[in-house]
């Protein structure tokens, strides 16, 4: 018998979209049996240059149709913002905290130039008709930023979105563990607007005490990226509904104690579930090896020259020598070796934005190839982050290296926009 149920379209706006990492996992998640993802309106600002080159790149590969290349904090006005159902977003990782309660039915008000705010305000000037679908990303150590108040950047955020009338899922995942070539660990958050359907049946395992389930088995990062079974204590964690009152006091008289959060969790209501999981996973791991470009396609500059093998041997190697600092003070500086060349048989170490340039780093990769010690190319690091080939040709090779070390792993996104199709 022939299903005519109708697919889906989801629509999108894509927030502090970089070169379209969110929008490329998306697309490749789109056209299941299930329905879609259609990107309807973008946004990219970069405030440390006049030249906008990532969103150059961005227009380049998607085109300028309902794209922003403003700063979302002062000169998109948050009225104008398309109605959507899925606002996705890799916000800049920030300390959050609120300066003040508005004496106006506003509610709060963050610290300047703090970028989480803008979600905030788009989410609460939409009212009635805020998205019902929420997925974000950031740097794992927001689960446990300021370090005088661990975890309270991540409480302020939960509470924002409880406030809002979402339930939120999140999950710590390396790329890696779930065999994608790059060690690369990121916080991922869905949020779910009360009334989906998701929501409810959130609601139905916490009125039955079972909403670990989410956790485990049946919540969205669950079935993606599927974890051992844990039976980790579950800490007893009730959020305030005074954002300001979290902002002040969520966990200030255990100041400099580990973060009451985990790399997994749930959270309903203001109250929340969190469990400390470990991947489990037995497909194939991919490699830098895998990714590699042959030998004879590698432009010359991207090969270390003998005059420069010393500086890269020192930067990488371990160190235990006397330094002096600008006051005069005298110390010893230690640090520990890094793996050089890097494994061809290993996924890679995160990119970071720093990856371009010939001079010698501690932090950038070289590999061994055929006898011959070199860089990895800008291609080879958009394979690293799981985009197309050429993805960012047209800018600079440093700007092409540093928009991966700004980027996500596309995969990841995809895995996890195949499963999120399925629930809406």
């Amino acid at each position: 018998m022939p299903n005519n149920k109708k697919k889906k379209t989801i629509k999108v706006i894509d927030l502090f979209a970089g070169v379209g990492g969110f929008r490329v996992g998306l697309d490749r998640a789109s056209n299941t049996k299930y329905g879609s993802f259609e990107t309807i309106w973008s946004n990219q600002w970069e405030p440390a240059t006049k030249k906008q080159h990532a969103s150059e790149v961005y227009v380049a590969r998607f085109g300028n149709k309902n794209h922003s290349n403003e700063d979302i904090a002062k000169e998109v006005q948050k009225n104008n913002v398309p109605d959507h159902d899925l606002l996705v977003g890799g916000f800049p990782c920030q300390d959050y905290s609120v300066a003040r309660t508005l004496s106006q039915s506003a509610g709060i008000e963050g610290k300047k130039g703090v970028l989480w705010w803008e979600i905030y305000k788009i989410l609460k000037n939409k009212g009635a008709k805020a998205p019902k679908y929420l997925f974000l990303e950031n740097v794992d150590r927001l689960l446990k930023s300021p370090a005088n108040q661990r975890g309270r950047d991540f409480a302020i955020i939960l509470g924002c979105l409880a406030e809002l009338g979402y339930a939120v899922e999140w999950r710590v995942i390396n790329a890696a563990e779930y065999g994608f070539a790059q060690r690369r660990r990121r916080v991922y958050i869905l949020g779910f607007k009360k009334g989906t359907k998701h929501y409810k049946k959130i609601e139905t395992l916490h009125k039955e005490n079972k909403i670990l389930d989410i956790i485990e088995k049946t919540g969205i990062f669950a079935k993606a990226f599927p974890i051992e079974k844990n039976d980790t204590p579950i800490p007893d964690i009730k959020l305030d509904k005074n954002i300001k009152k979290i902002s002040d006091n969520f966990n200030k008289e255990k100041a400099g104690s580990r973060s009451l959060f985990n790399n997994s969790g749930v959270m309903f209501n203001n109250e929340i579930f969190t469990l400390q999981v470990k991947e489990d996973y037995t497909g194939p791991k991919k490699t830098i090896g895998d990714i590699i470009l042959p030998l004879n396609k590698i432009p010359k500059e991207f090969f270390i020259d003998k005059n420069s093998l010393k500086k890269w041997k020192y930067l990488k190697g371990a160190k235990k020598e006397p330094r002096k600092g600008k006051d005069g003070h005298e110390f010893f500086y230690t640090e520990g070796g890094m793996v050089f060349p890097d494994a061809l048989d290993k996924p890679s170490r995160t990119i970071i934005t720093g990856e371009g340039g010939a001079s010698p780093s501690r932090f950038k990769h070289v590999i061994e190839q055929d006898g011959q010690l070199r860089r990895l190319t800008p291609l080879e690091l958009e394979r690293l982050c799981g985009f197309d080939d050429h993805h960012t040709e047209g800018a600079a090779d440093v700007k092409r290296a540093f928009f991966m070390g700004n980027a996500l792993v596309v995969g990841v996104i995809e895995k996890i926009g195949r499963e999120l199709i399925k629930r809406v």
